[in-house]
């Protein structure tokens, strides 16, 4: 008996032995059309954008943005399929700057690309959140068609490149054709006379942002066109606060007349961006803001009795279409030309960014001719910054040719000139502006100014 049990497990070796020794066995063939390798896993590829694209709202502010993200982040990632999947983390506008700033500093997690507004290169050169893409972006085929004004835009006080610049957005006025039938007026004597004339009508003259709301943004928009076309400035040119200067005092004394002989309603101080309302219904005859502004003052309801109440975009696009809704320039004292802010909307790559080349991909596939026009016509909503694109199809329109001839008879720069803090200086400033012109009129207008500019430059 114990002789056949080490027989047995004898033979069962010997088996074990042969099997081991034998040819693997042929794999088995795929089935027709399955692929024989392992689908690759995209990585993620982070973006902070306004937008968010899980807002369906059709009453959103931001529906442009909104929607132009629902529809591009799947085809981006049909592009780069087990490359990249991109996704969007939506951040408040006022607030994604500081937030970046903060997390870059605190070695937290940021985007792989930020939505950058050129008013943010100051703030971001000062402390450090944004990489250099000078010799990244030279390299590529669009470079040489960039506007060089939209470069500059992007470019740091030491010359380096710190955004990559996608859509220009230069300020301009809107204005009721029926208010103004001999057009917009050309200086401020000429608008007083008009204003006058629209109040014996029960009318204001133009409506702007006069509040302190989102940290002064109001003082971008009407008060700068006031100021730079009174020939005033912001800065010396140098990083230092220039507020006290004559053309300042001038223009505030002008704002603070307008608002003292009521030629602009109440509603333009009452902040939450209210002072469109007065546009939509036509009480106000202009208004001055960012060009961009047509996607946000709807509906409209023009003095002929005609109602653009399609609640989108289109219904400033269709105005402007139909001859009721004008552009203009601002008007200008003697020997100055009309000014406005400008800047630009692109892309920056954050220190600390994980995935840079993804970011490299996604600003090249933006700036290809197939994607770049919905780029510009959607979040970036101005003028394309690559040359080529203004003269092709969708940049033909009323729109765009009658915002051009504006643009073109203005002198447009950005407000903040070389002040490295544009975020403290604006809440500062347009805080000295309402009081002067809203609070406390009889306040002495260059002691304030030089107040103000006095406790920007102490942090200088």
């Amino acid at each position: 008996m114990i002789r056949r049990w080490i027989l047995i497990a004898l033979v069962f070796a010997l088996a074990l032995i042969l099997s081991a020794c034998a040819p693997p066995a042929a794999p088995t063939a795929p089935a027709s059309g399955q692929s024989t390798t392992a689908p690759a896993t995209a990585v993620d590829f982070v973006t902070w954008y306004q937008y968010d694209q899980n807002n369906e709202d059709p009453a959103s502010d931001e529906r442009v943005g909104n929607a132009y993200l629902r529809q591009m982040i799947p085809r981006f990632n049909a592009a780069f399929a087990g490359q990249w999947n991109w996704v969007n983390q939506p951040k408040a506008f006022d607030k994604m700057a500081t937030e970046l700033v903060a997390a870059v500093q605190a070695g937290g997690e940021v985007p792989d690309l930020f939505q950058m507004a050129s008013s943010m290169l100051n703030l971001f050169h000062r402390n450090g959140a944004v990489q250099d893409l000078s010799q990244w972006a030279q390299a590529q085929s669009w470079w040489d068609d960039l506007d060089p004004s939209a470069v500059q835009a992007c470019t740091g006080a030491d010359g380096k490149l710190y955004c990559i610049p996608v859509a220009e957005l230069p300020h301009v006025v809107y204005v009721w054709k029926d208010r103004y039938p001999d057009g917009f007026p050309k200086t401020p004597e000429a608008f007083l006379a008009a204003a006058a004339r629209l109040q014996s009508a029960g009318l204001y003259a133009m409506t702007f942002f006069g509040s302190t709301d989102f940290d002064g943004e109001g003082l971008t928009r009407g008060v700068w066109m006031t100021m730079s076309s009174f020939g005033g400035t912001m800065d010396d040119g140098h990083g230092n606060m220039l507020l006290n200067t004559p053309e300042n005092i001038a223009a505030i004394a002008f704002l603070r007349q307008l608002v003292q002989k009521g030629y602009v309603p109440e509603i333009s101080f009452a902040g939450g961006f209210q002072e469109e309302d007065a546009f939509k219904d036509a009480s106000a005859g202009a208004f001055p803001t960012g060009l961009f502004g047509y996607r946000y003052v709807n509906p409209l309801h023009a003095p002929n009795g005609t109602v653009y109440n399609k609640r989108n975009e289109q219904d400033m696009l269709d105005a402007i279409a139909a001859g009721d809704v004008e552009f203009s320039t601002y008007f200008a004292t003697p020997g100055h030309t009309p000014g406005c802010n400008v800047g630009v909307q692109g892309f920056s790559i954050p220190v600390g960014a994980k995935h840079p080349e993804a970011a490299y991909d996604y600003i090249n596939w933006i700036m290809d001719p197939a994607q770049n026009a919905d780029w510009v016509l959607g979040p970036g909503g101005g003028f394309p910054a690559r040359i080529s694109m203004s003269h092709t199809e969708q940049f033909q329109t009323p729109f765009y040719q009658k915002a051009a001839e504006v643009i073109k008879a203005s002198n447009c720069r950005p407000w903040y000139g070389s002040l490295e803090r544009p975020q403290e200086a604006k809440k500062l400033v347009m805080t000295t502006v309402y009081k002067l012109i809203k609070e406390d009129p009889t306040a002495d207008i260059g002691t304030l100014l030089q107040s103000t500019q006095e406790e920007y430059n102490a942090n200088n």
